[in-house]
């Protein structure tokens, strides 16, 4: 910034900088930084975020992190999560289309066949039905080799996931499941530990997905993820085949009885 005019070894702001454009203190700026003050209003955090040109979803997590421990709240029920009844009519109106109901950890709670088809033909069909057996698409992504290889972006896959759980750990700080599932793949996954220490915060609603499908070869289709307005933690992703011929023999491809049997 040249309003401060000084040459800097390391990109960035400078704490007396930030503090500055906020219109806070350095003394206290200081104190919210080292989490040493818990009382700071919206206003303050909204200009902190102004200041770093925090984008909304980060501006979001930074308000979901500093209220958590001055506004306490229910604990968070980490036990099984079950379809929202607005998501579940939904996915039956979509059929003609790939489509999955996910959980705020990314847990399917739904598919119809031909989302079963597309991001996991592998596992069983009626997975999604038992808590003890629902498909994780985090540990999937990260430990299933299959579900790893249908990704030609596996790498921008990876981080999008990663980016998505770190804000919904702000939003659920209380979900012990969500937790323990973040612990055990930083154990598991150099790859998701070095995403998670990172500290990426993002969330992907809409996009493209290139994919290497066992039955369908190489594909690519368009996705958009839907809030449910009963349950805002639930999301239908909704997979959308490209109108050209290729998406044309990948629905009939999909649409095979070999696409629905678990290899």
């Amino acid at each position: 910034m040249n309003g401060f005019g000084v040459r800097r070894r390391v990109p960035g702001l400078r704490r007396e900088e930030v503090a500055q454009l906020a219109g806070v203190s350095v003394t206290y700026y200081t104190r919210l930084e080292q989490g040493h003050s818990r009382r700071a209003s919206d206003e303050v955090l909204l200009a902190l975020a102004r200041a770093l040109q925090l984008s909304v979803t980060e501006t979001e997590h930074l308000l979901d992190l500093a209220r958590t421990p001055r506004t306490p709240a229910a604990a968070t029920d980490s036990g099984p999560e079950t379809v929202s009844p607005n998501a579940q009519t939904l996915l039956s109106l979509v059929a003609e289309r790939p489509a999955v109901v996910l959980g705020r950890r990314n847990d399917v709670l739904a598919w119809n066949e031909l989302g079963h088809a597309l991001i996991a033909a592998h596992l069983r069909a009626d997975a999604p039905d038992h808590p003890d057996t629902r498909p994780s698409l985090p540990r999937l992504l990260f430990l299933d080799p299959r579900a790893r290889a249908l990704y030609r972006d596996w790498g921008q896959e990876a981080a999008d996931y990663v980016a998505y759980l770190r804000l919904i750990s702000g939003k659920y700080p209380d979900d012990e499941a969500l937790t323990r599932m973040i612990g055990e793949l930083c154990v598991r996954d150099d790859a998701f530990a070095a995403l998670w220490a990172s500290g990426r915060v993002g969330e992907c609603v809409a996009g493209t997905k290139r994919m290497i499908h066992p039955h369908a070869g190489e594909i690519t289709v368009d996705f958009q993820l839907w809030a449910q307005a009963d349950r805002p933690d639930q999301r239908l992703e909704i997979y959308e085949l490209r109108d050209d011929p290729e998406g044309t023999r990948t629905r009939a491809l999909l649409d095979t009885p070999a696409a629905h049997v678990a290899l």
